[in-house]
């Protein structure tokens, strides 16, 4: 009696399972799998005080300071080819009581610029800094241009400065990657 039942038993199991398992499965969806990493990374930060932009031995203004970062990993084949969007937040804190124009220039191996952006910091006091924030998003055909740097250069700009000007500028920024990886 046991024997009769096994037998039909393991046959209905094993229906079951060809059945379920194969019936709807479309194998032509694997092309299709795309993978859409989010990465974020810190890029600049600097902390300037108001006697960066003065010269106390010559007695004369510094009206630009420039400071250079290495972006080594843009230009990695990788990143290159499965790159679709980037968007950068820069927080800038300012207590120094002027506007400043900052500029940020991505260079090549040879020095040439491939993407640009800027914004203006508005003014603050030591009483009551300033937060500005500006967020750049790169897409399209600007994403080519960044994928060709090897490093960014921040020229911060003020109109005028003195012995007396009290303060600092400091900025943090952060950048994000949008890949999306298909083979």
């Amino acid at each position: 009696m046991k024997r009769n039942l096994l037998l039909p038993f393991l046959c209905v199991c094993t229906l079951i399972l060809i059945c379920s398992c194969v019936k709807d499965t479309d194998f032509d969806q694997a092309d299709e799998i795309a993978l859409t990493p989010v990465v974020e990374l810190d890029l600049i930060y600097f902390n300037l005080e108001a006697s960066d932009f003065f010269d106390s031995i010559s007695q004369t203004p510094r009206l630009e300071v420039t400071d250079t970062t290495e972006i080594r990993f843009l230009d990695d084949t990788f990143v290159q080819e499965d790159l679709k969007s980037a968007e950068f937040l820069f927080n800038f804190t300012n207590s120094i009581p002027r506007n400043f124009q900052v500029d940020f220039r991505f260079l090549n191996e040879t020095n040439d610029t491939t993407y640009t952006a800027g914004t203006t910091v508005a003014e603050g006091s030591l009483a009551n800094p300033v937060v500005t924030s500006y967020t750049e998003t790169v897409i399209d055909e600007d994403v080519i241009s960044l994928t060709q740097a090897d490093r960014v250069v921040v020229v911060v700009t003020i109109p005028s400065a003195d012995a007396s000007l009290e303060g600092a500028l400091n900025l943090q920024s952060k950048t994000t990657y949008f890949l999306e990886i298909k083979d």
